[in-house]
Formats: structure tokens, C-alpha cells, sequence
């Protein structure tokens, strides 16, 4: 691929998607721009060569920090997230993500931006076992993630819009959980703080003790990496289409064995962990996503198998190369 002449905003480059896109841009030779809501990212992007800007996309006026020169691309990975912060307020959440976008939006416009690149998430489609790209937008109705999906799906509109009235391309990827090392062990739901189920079967997998399989052993779920998300951003960068809605993931599903059967494999020591069936607790949730059309416009093909991911998020684990930005996984407990 010939590298974009022109910068590459980032913005949310302190989130886990957005500091792996970083890097990965950055290493395969692109100008990167890295924003986030941040005061300080603690010279963590500096390490790199790559400017940090400190904004809240909120604050309109607050744009006016970052570079006024040709930006090419702008990468809209920012908005606050239940799963995240936990207890948002509906207004925190509409300022943030539907006022930010715009703001976004009316940066990029009049510094005559070609693309953005948007986070969607799956949650704002309507549910199945195999996600389409092309589906209407809808919403879930209740819970801490309702008035989120409600104005993920406004922005995804406003984006729209901008595309057909003054020609930015857009490229709008529906993620679903994706799989990535950082330090923090736990989300919230509700309001509540829960370990992430993946991250506490490492631990115990990493002290050999035993672990429950629940439900349907056989139940597949479609396992994205990191890594192969910043593939397919770096072609939507490269890519001479207009965009459009695209899904992520590698069009194939692991069962719920063959990750837990992963996890033993590549984390135990030589205490291996004892895997006890538990057919009568609730089932994994099962879904596989549908990458043709990011196949086919982008070229993608995805590189990471299940075991190479869990390979390479050992690695990354151990080497903990975002410790500056995100601190050790002690700061979190």
C-alpha cells in the first residue's frame, strides 16, 4: 500500500483501540496526530514520535488546540462508555458522543478532511446469530448501554450526512467485543463492576486453577483481535471508495471450549488447569459476523487465528508497552 501523504487524527488515542491504532500506523510509516480527553498521556506518545493534543470533542472551542493544518483523515474513536466509566449521565453521554461527533465533524470540514473513520458498535444493530453490514440502525430499549446505542446511532447519522452534503467519506466499522491486552481487568454493567470473564480465566489459567466451563460447550462467538481492527482501519485509510458500514471480526466462530482449551494451553505453567463441565448454568452468547463486504472493498483478510491472538496478548501482557499511558494491572484492583 502507498502511505496516506497527508496526517492521520486520531481521536480517543488513549483508549485501547486507539492507542493500538496509533502505534500501528506510526510503525507502518503514517503521520499520526494522537488526541484524547486526557490532561496528560504522561510522554507515552512522545516515546514514539507522535504529537498528543489534550481536548474534550465536546467543547467546541477546544479544537482549536489541535493542528489547523490538512488533516487527511480523522480516526473518531473518542466518546465516553458505560462499560467503561460506569454510572454516565444520558446528558454526559448526548454532549459527548452527539455534539462531540459534530464538532468532529465541523473540525474536519473546514479543514477539508476526505474521510472519517467511526466506531459503531453491534449493540445499535438489530440482534441474530449472523450480523449483516447493511441493516437499519436500531436500539436496545433498557439499561445502562440504551441511551449509549441511542446516540451512537445519531452520530453514525450526523456522519451520514456530512457524507452526502459536503462529500467526506465515511467508514463506519460495527465492532463487537475486542480483544486486546490493557491493564484493567473490569468493566461495569448496570452501574455494577464485574471482572471480564476472558481476563479472570487468564488469571486462574496463569494459577492452574480449576475452571467451569458454562452452558453449551460447542457455542461459538466470533473472537476479533486488536490487531486485525488496525489492519482493517489502515485500508479504509489506503482505500479509494466512498465507505460505507462495514463489520469487523474474522467471519469464523471458537467455541466456547476451544477458547477456554486456548487459554489453558498458552497461560498455565506446568500446573495445568482442570476444566469442570457445568451444563447447567447459563449458556455463552453465539454469534459470527459477516466480513464479506470488508473483504471485498478493503482487501482484508485477517491474521490472527485464536491461538496467534492469544499468543501475541501474552507477549503484549508481559511486555506491557502501554504501561506510561495505562499504569500495571495493580492500579486497577
Amino acid at each position: 500500500m502507498n502511505k496516506y501523504s497527508r496526517p492521520i487524527l486520531i481521536l480517543g488515542a488513549t483508549g485501547t483501540l486507539g492507542a493500538y491504532l496509533a502505534l500501528h500506523l506510526k510503525e507502518k510509516g503514517y503521520d499520526v496526530i494522537a488526541s484524547g480527553r486526557r490532561a496528560s498521556d504522561n510522554g507515552f506518545f512522545a516515546d514514539y514520535q507522535i504529537p498528543y493534543y489534550s481536548i474534550d470533542i465536546k467543547n467546541k472551542d477546544g479544537f482549536s488546540v489541535l493542528p489547523q493544518q490538512k488533516i487527511g483523515v480523522i480516526v473518531h474513536a473518542a466518546g465516553v462508555m458505560p462499560a467503561v466509566l460506569g454510572g454516565i449521565s444520558p446528558y454526559e453521554q448526548i454532549d459527548n458522543i452527539v455534539t462531540g461527533t459534530l464538532n468532529v465533524l465541523e473540525y474536519g470540514r473546514e479543514l477539508g478532511i476526505e474521510k472519517v473513520l467511526f466506531t459503531h458498535m453491534n449493540m445499535n444493530t438489530r440482534p441474530g446469530t449472523d450480523y449483516q453490514e447493511d441493516v437499519d440502525r436500531s436500539f436496545i430499549l433498557t439499561g445502562d448501554h440504551a441511551v449509549h446505542s441511542i446516540c451512537k446511532n445519531a452520530a453514525a447519522n450526523l456522519i451520514e450526512h456530512y457524507y452526502h452534503q459536503y462529500g467526506i467519506k465515511r467508514f463506519m466499522f460495527r465492532l463487537s467485543n475486542v480483544y486486546a491486552y490493557h491493564p484493567e481487568k473490569y468493566y461495569y454493567s448496570d452501574g455494577i463492576k464485574k471482572p471480564v470473564a476472558y481476563r479472570k480465566i487468564i488469571d486462574q489459567a496463569i494459577k492452574g486453577e480449576p475452571i467451569e466451563i458454562w452452558g453449551n460447550p460447542l457455542r461459538a462467538k466470533e473472537i476479533t483481535y486488536v490487531k486485525d481492527i488496525c489492519q482493517i482501519f489502515e485500508r479504509a485509510i489506503e482505500s479509494k471508495l466512498d465507505g460505507g458500514i462495514y463489520k469487523t471480526g474474522r467471519g469464523v466462530g471458537v467455541t466456547l471450549e476451544e477458547q477456554i482449551k486456548g487459554i489453558v494451553d498458552v497461560f498455565c505453567g506446568e500446573k495445568k488447569s482442570e476444566l469442570i463441565y457445568c451444563p447447567e448454568k447459563p449458556d455463552a452468547r453465539q454469534f459470527i459476523h459477516d466480513i464479506k463486504k470488508t473483504q471485498t472493498d478493503l482487501g482484508y483478510m485477517p491474521e490472527y487465528d485464536y491461538r496467534k491472538h492469544l499468543e501475541d496478548y501474552k507477549i503484549e501482557k508481559e511486555n506491557n508497552r502501554f504501561i506510561k499511558l495505562w499504569g500495571s494491572e495493580e492500579d486497577y484492583e
